[in-house]
């Protein structure tokens, strides 16, 4: 979704000749209503008249949880933080470079489909268990108490990692390179730390007190043995 007709055609141009298929979008409230559960990656805009980047990806979060990359002029850590906070999962800003658009968006559509059990045999595996938590470790599957729970892919890649490695302490720099496999930068630490809180408010009975993902102070977070 983009305002801009030039940027929207060139960006499915590109994508085309990667062998995607291409739905475009010049305002919020057309990419809200092309949402579907077939839908693989969402590329929003941020500033766009009406309704925001930000209020569209809120929107979907409402009911998919399809990974969202904002493409924006905007890049202040402000900006970052409120992408993550209302359930992006990450953020390019203009002017891109095809080859960096191209690794973003090939890199979160192969996590979702592979933690979402788009493979056959995904659904075979056995839950990671936590007290009355269940976590599904090949798709994006958490349910707490009987309920499922929708957490973004970002926030599911955080809680399996260290359902995973239980005990083990994580510091922002392992979680960053680990779930963005990214190098980590001076403002990674804030986005680690959003998507945790985002995360604890959907799985800890108070989110203020965990008790499933741990602060360790000056070291990082993990979850007990």
């Amino acid at each position: 979704m983009d305002d801009d007709e030039e940027i929207r055609d060139l960006i499915e141009t590109l994508l085309a000749n990667e062998g995607y298929t291409v739905c475009q979008a010049e305002n919020g409230e057309q990419a809200v209503a092309l949402m579907n559960a077939d839908v693989d990656l969402v590329i929003l805009d941020v500033m766009m008249p009406g309704m925001t980047g930000y209020k569209v990806c809120s929107t979907i979060r409402e009911q998919y949880n399809t990974p969202v990359l904002f493409l924006t002029a905007k890049g202040m850590d402000s900006d970052l933080t409120i992408g993550y906070s209302c359930g992006g999962d990450d953020y390019l800003t203009k002017p891109f470079s095809s080859a960096e658009l191209l690794a973003r968006i090939k890199g979160l559509i192969r996590r979702y489909k592979i933690y979402m059990g788009k493979e056959s045999d995904a659904k075979n595996d056995a839950y990671l268990v936590y007290g009355d938590l269940k976590v599904h470790p090949a798709f994006n599957e958490v349910i707490k108490a009987d309920t499922e729970l929708n957490l973004t892919e970002i926030e599911y890649q955080l809680l399996r990692l260290m359902l995973q490695y239980r005990g083990k302490i994580f510091t922002m720099q392992n979680l960053y390179e680990t779930i963005w496999n990214e190098p980590f930068l001076s403002i990674s630490a804030n986005t680690v730390m959003v998507h945790i809180r985002k995360q604890r408010a959907k799985i800890e009975k108070d989110s203020k007190n965990p008790t499933i993902v741990k602060t360790v102070w000056g070291k990082g977070y993990r979850v007990e043995k």
